[in-house]
């Protein structure tokens, strides 16, 4: 079922850190505080949720579901991604409460939202600040930053949808059935795109992975290497960076992708850094290709000295349409924005991240139970139509039970709004159902 500006009926993927960070949790115990009475007497509420209407209520008769947002808003490394991530989950909900809402209660983002600028510490701290009046999280920025405070949300029943595509997410063991992924993981990315680029040029006889540790990079690579062992090329190249931030420049990866001379080249890093590999190399003679994992790109690549560069040889994956997509969720968003298009993909990626906490708030609310608890139990139950965007999503199981291995590859393309446009339609590759998939490729 789906949600269109004049439905509210039930819907039936930054980034990720450049360090490997600790899992423990960086949380110390907080409170639960008192959600007060529901709107309706037949659904049980509590913390996160009251009678009185939201702050600024679209609609004021209804009560409010309070929703939590902890990203990268000033002066983190993803913040030119995440601002438009948050801006378009704001519009989402904006237009779920003009909508109606949901079973009498309009849903707030706006007064939970807190600056983590990206750091694991920080994402605790506002995450101890927000918990004891939110019911769950609409946006937790990065990998590492949500495997902080994961064992408190696990103690305190809170959902969470990440802003990143970590594989460990596809299994329970990881995540705790808390959290609300969406599209295919980094890994699960590598493998569908190499299965792309066999197809659409040529097999590559050799094969290299650049990108960031951890459960960025480190995803990634492990796909280059489970698609390599799956389809006998021996020929595999990983090669680790950071951020221009940490690294200064790019210039090992260079020298070391120079010297491997793979027949293409699986890019986990940020725009910055995609355009001085990709750049540099060409400059020195490297016929080689690449396909760009999510976070690579940014239409102000199409300005920048790399432009040609990377119309020659570059691709993108994505698990979303973008702008120049055809579906009933793209159309959505564009009217959100009243059809003027943002400045990066943020927009588009905070829009589809938001299908799924819809849809779990729609089926506690079905349930009667718009607890947390409530919540935490719906979860298994629903699956996220995402109005075309991308793939449907569900969350009972692990693994291969929950995985999604849909992908939309595109071109630089100086004539769309975002720089990219989708080449075919949706591919999906034959090496992803060979493969065990029995635990997380990297981990985190």
């Amino acid at each position: 079922m789906r949600t269109t500006r004049h439905s509210t009926r039930a819907f039936a993927l930054a980034a990720a850190g450049a360090l490997a960070l600790s899992a423990c949790s960086a949380v110390e115990e907080g409170g639960g505080g008192d959600g007060g009475g529901g709107a309706s007497g037949e659904i049980k509420t509590a913390e996160g949720v009251t009678s009185e209407p939201c702050p600024d209520a679209v609609n004021e008769d209804n009560g409010c579901i309070y929703l939590g947002v902890l990203s990268d808003l000033s002066e983190g490394p993803f913040a030119a991604l995440a601002v438009p991530i948050t801006d378009a989950q704001r519009a989402y909900w904006k237009q779920v409460n003009e909508d109606g809402g949901i079973a009498g209660y309009d849903v707030d983002i706006d007064t939970n939202t807190r600056d983590t600028k990206y750091q694991a510490a920080e994402h605790a701290k506002m995450y101890r600040q927000i918990e004891p009046n939110i019911l769950a999280l609409a946006q937790t920025l990065g990998t590492v930053n949500t495997e902080a405070i994961l064992p408190d949300m696990d103690s305190n029943d809170i959902v969470g949808v990440p802003a990143s595509w970590w594989s460990g997410y596809a299994f329970e063991a990881n995540d705790k059935g808390l959290i609300l992924e969406s599209g295919y993981s980094y890994c699960t990315e590598a493998v569908v795109g190499l299965d792309w680029f066999a197809e659409n040029h040529e097999k590559p006889t050799s094969v290299a992975s650049v990108g960031y540790p951890g459960d960025y990079g480190g995803d990634s690579a492990v796909g280059v290497e489970q698609w390599a062992e799956a389809n006998g090329v021996s020929k595999v190249t990983k090669v680790d960076t950071g951020p221009n931030q940490v690294t200064g420049n790019q210039d090992a990866v260079v020298s070391a992708i120079t010297k491997a001379n793979p027949d293409v080249v699986v890019l986990a890093v940020g725009p910055a850094e995609n355009a001085e590999i990709v750049g540099k190399l060409a400059a020195g003679g490297f016929k080689g290709r690449f396909m760009g994992s999510l976070p690579t790109w940014n239409p102000a690549l199409l300005d920048s000295a790399a432009a040609p560069a990377l119309k020659a040889s570059y691709n993108h994956m994505a698990p979303m349409e973008s702008w120049s997509g055809k579906s009933e969720g793209v159309a959505a968003m564009k009217e959100s924005l009243d059809n003027k298009p943002p400045k990066n993909a943020g927009y588009v990626i905070g829009w589809a991240t938001s299908y799924q906490m819809h849809a779990v708030l729609e089926k506690a609310a079905e349930n009667g139970d718009l607890t947390r608890a409530g919540v935490r139990a719906a979860v298994p139950e629903i699956t996220v139509d995402f109005q075309g965007m991308q793939a449907e999503q569900t969350y009972k199981g692990n693994g291969k039970d929950v995985a999604v291995s849909e992908m939309i590859v595109s071109k630089p393309d100086d004539a769309d709004p975002l720089g990219t446009s989708q080449i075919g339609e949706p591919f999906t590759g034959t090496t992803f159902d060979k493969l065990d998939y029995s635990k997380a490729c990297s981990a985190g």
